[in-house]
């Protein structure tokens, strides 16, 4: 089943046109390529120019910025048909649903004018930098620096598991500025910092278990100066930017754990009524109807919701505890998708040259990031 063929509430026609075009860029810009870009371990800067041109990267960017002014859908499908189609992780996301908000909704005009258009074409590749060595979810715990001297702000310190992190040109760093402050996230800023800057340096493309195409990188700050005038909005409003952000974000995440959820089970389903066993195909086998319906009905289930939550961010109604819900629900459906799926594979899907291998392992990350499940739950539970 493509994703077409589902039956959703959340989108119209323009955005059903918008996927055909996502479509035919993933099937022939980037399937091709994602087992070779996952041995090299990085995405080449060359295919953001070409997703820029047919308007896949920050659609939500107003036109007066050079973008296109689109709502959130338009993101959710170019999420979901790389997710499905693309089956690599390519750090599109990331640009167009995370780090587009934060510089669209705080940026000074200046910052819009010259940063946006350059990020709708792919000239410019972005990150944000959260979490630290010994800094995860507690965002209020870390010790990255920038402290005053004259116009400028020096930063020091180090970020680790950072999305995009050797192509970026342009990375959001979450610091202290105030360390002494009290309660700790009011001495929390967000300041741009150009990757060409005295005393910025990449450290090591960090060796995953999965997801092996995404650039995923230690950074580190060593008397780093820029002008004050790089703080994102207001200085000692970092963490109130970040958790007002944060539940696209994890809704970002569920739209793609559902869509490659999705094709792991419509995978298996064309697997298991080629692949025989005792002289017959293995969907014949109750078990297998029995593992796969339970599935199909769960996902029929997270598309309802999905499309719910959908709506409810486009008309900004979306709370932080429904959009931590969103990302636990999804990613632990995707889990369990994935595991159950490559058991009707069998052996072969141990084998890295199936596709629900390589799903397998990518998919273990997504109840980690953007906040692990735990801190989701907790989240969730003080609203209660």
């Amino acid at each position: 089943m493509s994703l077409d063929k589902l039956s959703r509430t959340a989108y119209n026609e323009d955005h059903e046109a918008f996927r055909a075009t996502v479509r035919q860029f993933l099937e022939k810009e980037v399937a091709p390529n994602a087992a070779r870009w996952a041995e090299d371990g990085i995405v080449p800067k060359s295919i953001w120019p070409k997703a820029g041109e047919i308007g896949m990267l920050c659609p939500t960017v107003p036109e007066e910025y050079g973008g296109l002014g689109l709502d959130f859908g338009y993101n959710a499908i170019v999420d979901e048909e790389s997710a499905y189609y693309g089956r690599a992780s390519t750090g599109f996301s990331l640009q167009s649903d995370i780090v587009t908000s934060y510089i669209v909704k705080y940026g000074s005009e200046e910052q819009k004018k010259h940063w946006l258009p350059k990020m709708v074409s792919g000239e410019t590749i972005t990150a944000i930098a959260m979490t630290e060595p010994g800094t995860g979810s507690d965002l209020q715990g870390m010790r990255t620096t920038a402290k005053k001297d004259g116009n400028h702000y020096v930063i020091n310190g180090s970020k680790t598991f950072i999305t995009n992190g050797q192509n970026a040109d342009l990375i959001l760093v979450c610091v202290k500025t105030d360390t002494e402050v009290q309660p700790a996230w009011k001495g929390v800023s967000i300041v741009l910092v150009e990757a060409d800057r005295e005393g910025f340096q990449r450290g090591r493309n960090l060796d995953k278990i999965g997801q092996d195409e995404a650039d995923t990188s230690e950074l580190f700050f060593n008397d780093v100066r820029v002008p004050i005038t790089n703080c994102l909005g207001e200085e000692g409003q970092g963490f109130i930017y970040l958790m007002s952000e944060l539940p696209q974000e994890r809704l970002s995440i569920a739209v793609s754990a559902q869509a490659s959820a999705q094709r792991a089970f419509d995978d298996t389903v064309e697997y298991t009524r080629e692949r025989k066993a005792f002289g017959k195909p293995i969907l014949d086998f109750q078990n297998s109807r029995f593992v796969l319906a339970d599935l199909k009905a769960k996902l029929q289930v997270g598309w309802a919701h999905l499309d719910w939550a959908l709506a409810r961010h486009m008309k900004k109604e979306l709370t932080p505890e429904e959009g931590a819900a969103a990302k636990l629900w999804h990613t632990d459906l995707q889990w369990e998708v994935m595991d159950k799926c490559l058991q009707l594979f069998g052996g072969s899907g141990y084998m890295n040259e199936y596709p629900i291998a390589r799903a397998w392992r990518a998919a273990r990350v997504t109840r980690i990031f953007g906040g692990t499940n735990e801190i989701m739950k907790e989240l969730i539970g003080r609203k209660l």
